[in-house]
């Protein structure tokens, strides 16, 4: 009698080990065909991903600028009217903090501010951002290219190394968020250099 028990048992055993080995697999199919889906980590909105092309003014040196000027840096974009009220204030201080506390990552981050009209930003904006990139984009392809819920003032955008528009902040955005997503963006863009140059050698 022993010894047939003992082989049930046995059997028993391996068919509970399968079906816990299974189990997160199954759960996952599950999930996925009855279009459950977890919540994004991303605080930004993933956008769909397409090139930023076209010239502007760069109104520091006066010179043509295009968006691979800025090629291999990750780049925070602000759109707003030259006359930079409050809000558009707010963004530009935002930008500047968000990329500070990167600390030693922070070099591999650019800010722009597109200026969508004709109106000249004071100087006392340029030594308050000094490092922003004023760009006068008024009638260019780049802002065609930008969207918006309601208005292109509302966001700040981000930019991915090689030119491509990817994520757009919300309004009224939450810097210690923003902060974290660009942190998370630093790490994986680092982690996969490194992985390539592995494949290299």
């Amino acid at each position: 009698m022993s010894n047939e028990i003992a082989p049930r048992k046995n059997r028993r055993t391996l068919i509970l080990l399968l079906l816990l080995f299974c189990a997160p697999i199954i759960a996952s199919y599950a999930l996925f065909f009855s279009n459950v889906r977890p919540d994004s980590v991303n605080y930004g909105e993933l956008l769909e991903v397409k090139p930023l092309t076209g010239t502007a003014l760069n109104q520091t040196d006066q010179t043509i600028f295009r968006m691979r000027q800025v090629r291999g840096k990750w780049a925070l974009v602000s759109v707003d009217s030259g006359k930079c009220d409050e809000r558009c204030r707010e963004k530009l201080y935002y930008m500047r903090q968000v990329r500070m506390v990167q600390n030693a990552e922070r070099e591999r981050i650019e800010r722009l501010w597109l200026i969508d009209d004709n109106e000249a930003p004071s100087p006392e904006l340029a030594g308050d951002f000094e490092g922003t990139l004023f760009i006068n984009a008024k009638d260019s392809d780049l802002l065609k290219a930008i969207p918006a819920k309601a208005s292109q003032h509302d966001h700040i955008y981000l930019v991915d190394p090689i030119g491509n528009l990817i994520m757009r902040f919300p309004k009224d955005v939450d810097p210690s968020k923003m902060a974290k997503d660009i942190k998370r963006l630093l790490k994986v863009s680092q982690l996969e250099h490194a992985m390539g140059t592995d494949k290299r050698h």
